[in-house]
């Protein structure tokens, strides 16, 4: 018997209980905690041992991204397969020689094998990481650490899995099952007389969904304040994976970046647009993975760690996306950090300290002056326990371990006094043990990163840190959210005068709750709402439109400067807050100041832009105000071929329709808020296609120098690049093997938005 189940948007369980074989089809960040929760994985006792059930293989994605998340995150799967189901033990009943099967597309196949292997070692020699910044004697050092964690060895990414390519016609995989590409990402599964049809493609405004509900929390931001958005491990289905936001003066910075880090974020009332900096312990997934969400804003966010773990993580991002290493800057503002040395960030001091792991790896000590001297947070994630480390000691530097005078530091750090100290407390082979802080002199410790509740001997030790709950190291006595307006609004007009822009700072700040309506279609604007904290949803459904506006957008400014009915509701998603500034003091800002006469002039083309989907999400109004000014509008009559051999300008469809064309058959059909550029604005594709207007079109041109420097426009480009060269290479699989049949019946639509 063949059953299939739909574990979540996007992703299927196939079982074949005959022959006790199950394939998890798409593995988004989570996925394991979805198949906890739906019973797919349990547990499992066989001559007096434990171990779960799970996978035998994994079906990835055709897409690597899809609605900006990644598809393919198949390192914890993996890691589940090895591990938890013991498929790697030495003596494990489900040991017999079988290693985790992945099946796909080649091009997935090595992305993922490749990124796994990143995600399990890290910089894989002492080359790399003196190539990383290392010296020479402390890449030694880093290897017998690595190689003692790996039991001796850095194992080939071939040594670890078993790959499998699927194609467009029947590929066994295991005894008898097999797998067939009937299209992009729809496979069709059959064994014996039995077939499923799995389609992992996601539909119209779905995403990939959090396994976990977590409320909505209102959180008043302190001068210097932890908010913990996290405490529990990348195995815990109820509760995000170890995570800090530490507030500093208004800023918003985050301590790692998991899975769902959007849904976290969201819960707390923070746009991404908020995030200035992000400080990175290392490069496993449960730490890592949410780095594209932090991609979909319109600035490039801080990124701070030490060089080799900065290096580790652009070598698995870029193994993961198939990029160059370099892409990773054009995405984040890099700041290395100095090991073992206290760094000054804008007045918030920053120490990384070395922390034994099978990847680059750092602790974090944060501290910020006060009336009484310094408050400290320390941050310790992924340590591990001091009695691993300490079989780990061997003086022989020839040998995989740890030196004693190595083991001491790590001890010393371990025990350092903070005001609120947080550590990893997951038990394991490389994580930590809450007895190592019984006589821990910290006035509070919290344990975390673990699937489990704490037991009450670990009671005695330390305390949780539910999501969302505070730790308030210094009070603020300032109010930052008028800070926030003055800063959105220098941004907005940076050339009018100070005077006016405390001027319209000085208007009421008016909170909303999630799902609330802020303004509402039909309805003319009396006021103009700044957003200054959460997320706000425009919707216009008879455009089929439906995207999230971020911290510094400006709504009901046309509507109410040209007594204009709104053509689109704003809802809150979160917990937010707007500076409403009243019609007439902003009429009388704006015609001070000679903005008004530009804006008005701009209102069609903004009013565009907010509606597409590469331009109308988390773009702020002055971003969105630099590309409508930059935007030149050219006309095409039906037939005629649009030229696009200009790398450097990009096509938004405003009106009509386009075809793209690989030789002379139909690739793609785009329509109005759709783009397309020449082959050479982003990446090289070793394909042209030719591009005809199918009607009568207008076409928006954008220089790329505006949209490369945006992460969120850069990670959408990425998104529709891979998506449109895998459409383009099923079509040229589907003519070299049926030459003498029309390539495809119907014209492949491939919207933007999906």
């Amino acid at each position: 018997m063949l059953s299939r189940v739909k574990v979540s948007t996007g992703v299927y369980w196939v079982d074949v209980p005959e022959i006790g074989f199950a394939i998890l089809c798409g593995c988004p960040a989570d996925i394991g905690k979805h198949l906890r929760k739906r019973g797919l994985i349990t547990q499992k006792e066989v001559g007096g041992l434990t171990f779960e059930t799970g996978p035998s293989a994994i079906l990835l994605s055709d897409v690597l991204v899809q609605r900006g998340e990644f598809s393919n995150l198949a390192e914890f799967p993996v890691g589940q397969m090895m591990y938890k189901q013991g498929m790697i033990i030495p003596d494990h009943p489900n040991n017999t020689g079988r290693k985790p099967l992945l099946v796909g597309s080649k091009d997935q196949l090595r992305a993922q094998a490749e990124y796994i292997y990143r995600g399990t070692y890290g910089l894989n020699s002492e080359e790399e990481l003196i190539d990383a910044g290392a010296d020479s004697e402390m890449a030694r050092y880093m290897m017998r650490v690595k190689k003692k964690f790996a039991f001796g060895k850095i194992r080939k990414p071939e040594e670890l899995l078993d790959t499998i390519s699927i194609e467009d016609y029947p590929v066994e995989i295991h005894s008898g099952i097999f797998i067939q590409r009937l299209r992009m990402n729809v496979f069709e599964i059959r064994y014996k007389k039995e077939s499923v049809l799995v389609d992992l493609n996601l539909a119209p405004n779905e995403s990939y969904e959090s396994p976990y509900v977590l409320g909505f929390h209102n959180l008043r931001r302190e001068y210097f304040e932890i908010i913990h958005s996290g405490d529990g491990d990348g195995w815990d289905p109820r509760r995000p994976c170890m995570s800090s936001v530490v507030i500093f003066q208004g800023k918003v910075y985050l301590i790692d970046a998991g899975p769902n880090i959007l849904h976290s974020l969201k819960a707390l009332s923070i746009g991404v647009n908020e995030i200035e900096g992000v400080f990175h312990t290392h490069a496993h997934d449960d730490h890592f993975c949410g780095l594209p969400a932090l991609m979909r804003s319109d600035h490039r966010i801080k990124y701070f760690a030490t060089r080799p773990v900065r290096v580790s993580v652009a070598k698995k991002l870029s193994a993961l996306v198939s990029i160059s290493e370099d892409e990773f800057s054009h995405y984040f503002d890099i700041h290395d950090l100095a090991q073992d040395a206290w760094t000054d960030i804008d007045g918030l001091e920053v120490h990384p300290m070395f922390s034994p792991h099978p990847v680059e790896n750092n602790i974090f000590l944060f501290r910020a002056m006060w009336r009484d001297g310094y408050r400290t947070y320390a941050h310790f994630g992924d340590i591990a326990a001091l009695d691993v480390l300490r079989d780990m000691i061997s003086e022989d530097e020839c040998e995989p371990g740890l030196s004693r005078e190595m083991f001491n530091t790590v001890a010393r750090n371990y025990a350092l006094e903070t005001d609120v100290k947080k550590v990893d407390a997951g038990g394991g082979i490389i994580h930590g043990n809450a007895e190592d802080f019984r006589t821990d002199g910290s006035k509070k410790l919290i344990l975390s990163h673990t699937s489990e509740d704490l037991s009450p001997r670990q009671k005695e030790i330390g305390s949780g840190a539910p999501f969302g709950t505070c730790d308030t190291l210094i009070p603020a006595f300032q109010e930052y959210l008028r800070m926030y307006a003055f800063r959105y609004l220098d941004t907005y007009a940076p050339n009018v005068p100070r005077n006016q822009l405390r001027l319209l700072t000085s208007s009421p700040i008016r909170s909303f709750n999630p799902e609330s309506i802020l303004l509402k279609a039909g309805n003319v604007c009396s006021s103009i709402y700044l957003i200054l904290t959460g997320d706000v949803e425009m919707v216009d459904t008879s455009a089929g439109v439906s995207n999230s506006l971020s911290p510094g957008t400006l709504i009901g400014e046309i509507s109410a400067l040209m007594a204009l009915p709104l053509g689109e509701t704003y809802v809150a998603t979160t917990f937010v807050n707007v500076l409403e500034i009243p019609l007439s003091l902003y009429l009388y800002f704006t015609e001070r100041n000679g903005l008004l006469e530009e804006l008005v002039k701009m209102y069609e083309k903004r009013n565009f832009i907010q509606k597409t989907w590469l331009l109308g999400e988390a773009i702020s109004s002055p971003v969105q105000n630099k590309i409508a000014r930059a935007m030149n509008e050219s006309k095409y009559e039906a037939g005629q071929e649009i030229p696009s051999d200009n790398p450097l300008d990009l096509f938004l469809i405003s009106r009509g329709r386009v075809i793209l064309y690989l030789d002379n058959q139909v690739v793609q059909t785009l329509e109005s808020g759709d783009f397309f550029a020449g082959q050479g604005f982003l990446f090289e594709s070793p394909y042209e296609l030719r591009i005809e207007a199918a009607e009568e079109t207008e076409v928006f041109r954008v220089p790329r120098s505006l949209l490369l420097d945006i992460p969120i426009v850069r990670w959408k480009l990425l998104e529709i690049y891979n998506k449109r060269m895998e459409t383009i290479v099923s079509t040229s699989r589907i003519s070299a093997r049926h030459p003498n049949q029309s390539l495809i019946t119907a014209p492949i639509q491939v919207t933007t938005s999906t």
